[in-house]
C-alpha cells in the first residue's frame, strides 16, 4: 500500500497569512493503480499528518503537464489544512478531453473507499467539503465535471479554476465545448472562483499564447454565477504557478513573466485557500482581506472582482 511517507514536505510558519505556508505538517505520496486502494488512475496525494478530519481538494493538471509539477503549490495548499487529490490523466499518449472528465470522475468515485486506505489512520477526509480546481485543460476538465458532464456519486461544494482554457479559439475548441458566451450560463449551484494571467494570452515568439483571448479565465468568469471571484494575476504567465524548474522549462515555449516563481506560487495558493476557507469552512475573514485590499498579495491582482448576487 502507498504511505503518505514516500515523501515528506513539514511547513511551520509564525504567521497566518495564507500567502505564507500554514503551520500544519504534510506529506505527499504518488500511489498507483498497483496500489490495494485501487485507484483508476496514477495519483499524486497531498495530506496533513496531524490527526484531524480535512476538507478535500480534487485538482486537475494541465495539458501535457505532469501532476506532480504542481508539487509546491499543492503542498501550500495542504499546508492550511487541506487533503489534495491530483489525477494524472495520461502520460505519454494524449487523450480526449471527455476521457479526462471521466477519469476525474472515476477518481470522484473512489475517494469514499479508497482514499481512507492511503491516508494515515488519524488522518479522514470530509468529503461532505469537497472542492474541484485544475489548471489549464484541466480548469476545463474541472468545470466540465462540476456541470455534470460525467456523473458522480459526490457532490462538489466550490469550484476554483486556475487559468481554465476551453480550446485554442471560440472555433477550435473539443469536446465537450463549455464556452457558451452568453454571460451566467453556467448551470452551478456553488461559489466559483477564477484565477487567471495577465500574459497568458500573449505569444512566446512564434508559439501561439496557451490561454487565448475568448477561451480564456475571463469568459469563464464572465459565464458563472454568483458567487463568483476573479483574480487577475496581471504580471505573470500561464505556467508561472508550476513547480520552480517546470516553470523555468515552460518559460521557453510559453510566456512568462519576469518576477519570482515563488511569490505567484504563494499568491495563487493564498487565493486557493482562502476561497476554500469562505466556502468550505464558513471562515471568510482572508478572502474578504484579499477582496478588499488585494495588496496584501505577493503579485500585483489587478482586477480583482466579487459577485455576489
Amino acid at each position: 500500500m502507498a504511505s503518505l511517507s514516500e515523501s515528506e514536505n513539514a511547513f511551520a510558519t509564525s504567521t497566518n497569512s495564507v500567502f505564507d505556508q500554514g503551520s500544519v505538517k504534510v506529506k505527499s505520496c504518488n500511489v498507483k493503480t498497483s496500489d490495494p486502494s485501487s485507484p483508476p488512475t496514477e495519483l499524486f496525494i497531498v495530506a496533513p499528518v496531524e490527526e484531524n478530519t480535512y476538507p478535500v481538494l480534487l485538482f486537475c493538471h494541465g495539458f501535457c503537464i505532469d501532476n506532480t509539477w504542481y508539487s509546491q503549490l499543492l503542498q501550500h495548499i495542504s499546508s492550511h489544512g487541506y487533503i489534495v487529490v491530483a489525477p494524472q490523466f495520461y502520460r505519454c499518449m494524449l487523450v480526449f478531453v471527455k476521457d479526462e472528465i471521466d477519469i476525474a470522475a472515476k477518481v470522484t468515485d473512489w475517494l469514499s473507499t479508497g482514499l481512507p486506505q492511503v491516508l494515515k489512520v488519524k488522518v479522514k477526509p470530509n468529503l461532505s467539503k469537497l472542492a474541484l480546481s485544475g489548471h489549464s485543460r484541466g480548469g476545463k476538465v474541472a468545470f466540465a465535471l462540476a456541470l455534470g458532464h460525467a456523473p458522480t456519486s459526490l457532490k462538489f461544494s466550490a469550484i476554483i479554476g486556475i487559468d481554465p482554457v476551453d480550446g485554442s479559439s471560440p472555433s477550435c475548441r473539443p469536446e465537450p465545448k463549455l464556452l457558451t458566451y452568453v454571460p451566467r450560463s453556467f448551470n452551478l449551484k456553488i461559489p466559483v472562483g477564477i484565477i487567471g494571467t495577465g500574459l497568458g494570452d500573449q505569444s512566446k515568439c512564434i508559439i501561439p499564447p496557451f490561454a487565448p483571448d475568448d477561451v480564456n479565465h475571463a469568459e469563464f468568469f464572465n459565464e458563472s454565477k454568483p458567487p463568483s471571484c476573479y483574480f487577475l494575476a496581471k504580471d505573470y504567465g500561464h505556467c508561472d504557478m508550476l513547480d520552480e524548474s517546470k516553470a523555468n522549462l515552460a518559460s521557453w515555449v510559453c510566456r512568462s513573466g519576469e518576477g519570482s516563481k515563488e511569490d505567484m506560487r504563494r499568491g495563487v495558493g493564498g487565493i486557493v485557500v482562502a476561497f476554500l476557507n469562505a466556502y468550505l469552512e464558513n471562515e471568510s475573514r482572508d478572502l474578504k482581506d484579499i477582496l478588499d485590499k488585494p495588496s496584501i498579495a505577493p503579485i500585483l491582482l489587478d482586477p480583482v472582482i466579487f459577485v455576489k448576487d
